[in-house]
């Protein structure tokens, strides 16, 4: 028998089905967490939204994504900071223990100053997650993603921030669709375990060669990332928090989600 006690999914990864659905799948296929997407909610109060997921029984793991901190304008800066603001109370009311934050970039702002605009937003909004209970997460993005996503792309740029600022509240969201070819991973995952910091592991796998890098990700064991050897190294440093899978792919997006949770639950159990 498995154990689904740790079996999460991101809510985007059925992006097709609306919440209600999602939730009712999940419980019956034994998954025991849900990541929620900010997109997946809208239109809702996240009090709502939480009642729903109660009522199937899931656990909320993390709210779904904050950050893009850099901007060529302080008046832009900002306002990303006011909404980083605004999703921290809607994290509490969805009862999200955490923000998983892809940390932005702007190819208008050279690399330094996007990561220094990056650390003065994370500081910037901390306090209010103190003061709500909810707690933040860098998610290092792969370097193909440094011109507008995230300009924080390995896991020793994200531990380094974590130890410079040292709020008990920052850590890091690991996903090995962004860390898997890092030499320096199995060190900077172990460091990250030491400072307390590893917060969250996201799995899904990188396709040879991929069509789109963005929404062509596969499932566990279709591609080249040695998935159980980075869990390995994960949960050498402690960590038991739930295993998610985030998954952005067109192709599965297309077909009958019902189908595809059946892969995707099977893939978890023999591949993870």
């Amino acid at each position: 028998m498995y154990d689904y006690s740790r079996f999460a999914i991101h809510s985007y990864t059925n992006k097709p089905w609306p919440l209600a659905t999602m939730v009712e799948r999940y419980a019956e296929a034994g998954v025991s967490g849900i990541s929620v997407w900010k997109e997946t909610i809208e239109g809702m109060k996240p009090k709502e939204a939480a009642a729903l997921i109660g009522a199937a029984g899931l656990k909320v793991v993390s709210m779904v994504r904050g950050g893009f901190f850099p901007a060529e304008t302080e008046a832009e800066r900002k306002r990303k900071i006011e909404e980083n603001l605004a999703l921290i109370r809607s994290s509490a009311e969805l009862g999200a223990p955490l923000i998983v934050l892809v940390c932005g970039a702007d190819p208008k702002v050279g690399l330094a100053q996007a990561r220094d605009q990056v650390r003065a937003g994370l500081e910037a909004i901390l306090p209010e997650a103190e003061r709500c209970g909810v707690k933040l997460a860098i998610e290092p993005l792969h370097p193909l993603y440094a011109d507008l996503r995230s300009v924080v792309n390995t896991m020793e740029q994200a531990n380094d921030l974590c130890e410079d600022i040292g709020h008990p509240g920052l850590g890091v969201a690991v996903d090995v669709y962004h860390v898997w070819w890092d030499p320096k991973l199995e060190a900077e995952i172990g460091r990250c375990g030491r400072l307390g910091k590893l917060f969250s592991f996201h799995v899904c796998d990188w396709k040879t060669p991929p069509e789109d890098f963005l929404n062509d990700r596969g499932l566990m064991g279709e591609g080249c990332i040695d998935i159980p050897l980075i869990r390995g190294w994960v949960e050498k440093t402690g960590f038991r928090g739930f295993v998610e899978v985030e998954i952005f792919s067109k192709r599965y997006w297309a077909m009958d989600q019902d189908l595809y949770l059946g892969m995707i639950k099977k893939a978890w159990e023999e591949k993870v």
